[in-house]
């Protein structure tokens, strides 16, 4: 789904009521423990931490204009999107989430190569997420983004 929000509170106050709670929730656990460097703000339609141009002045590859994108969280139509770029250029990381998620879950994960889908809204793990989301600093992505893009 597509909410066209400027701000993070924008996008929140656009997207069902029922989600707003679990939302605001998820937001302020991984605020409060994604590490310096990182920025919060709007990026593709969605909630989005991302290496600002402050940092990592050569942005994104794929238009440089855009900060490095790291993690966002969306609304989508049956389930909530949590997209984390680390799970999926990094397999140590991506190995250690999935061993970690059925200890903090009662139902099976379900999740793409970046992408983690919350369909039942009262078994989201909140302290994962948090765990998660402090795993890689902004400098460890940067190097694994440089080292992924440099070899192609």
């Amino acid at each position: 789904m597509n909410y066209n929000a400027t701000t993070p509170e924008e996008y929140i106050k656009l997207i069902p009521e029922d989600r707003k709670p679990i939302f605001k929730k998820l937001r302020a656990v991984i605020n409060e423990h994604i590490p310096e460097g990182f920025e919060e703000g709007i990026q593709y339609k969605m909630i989005g931490w991302y290496v600002p141009h402050s940092v990592y002045p050569f942005g994104y590859h794929c238009d440089p204009k855009t900060p490095l994108p790291f993690m966002n969280l969306a609304s989508q139509k049956n389930f909530i999107a949590l997209y984390h770029s680390g799970i999926y250029a990094d397999k140590k990381l991506n190995d250690w989430f999935i061993n970690e998620f059925p200890k903090h879950a009662k139902r099976k994960l379900d999740m793409g190569k970046s992408c983690i889908r919350f369909k039942y809204l009262d078994d989201i793990p909140y302290d994962l997420i948090g765990q998660l989301a402090a795993k890689m600093s902004s400098e460890e992505w940067i190097s694994i983004y440089e080292a992924s893009t440099k070899n192609k």
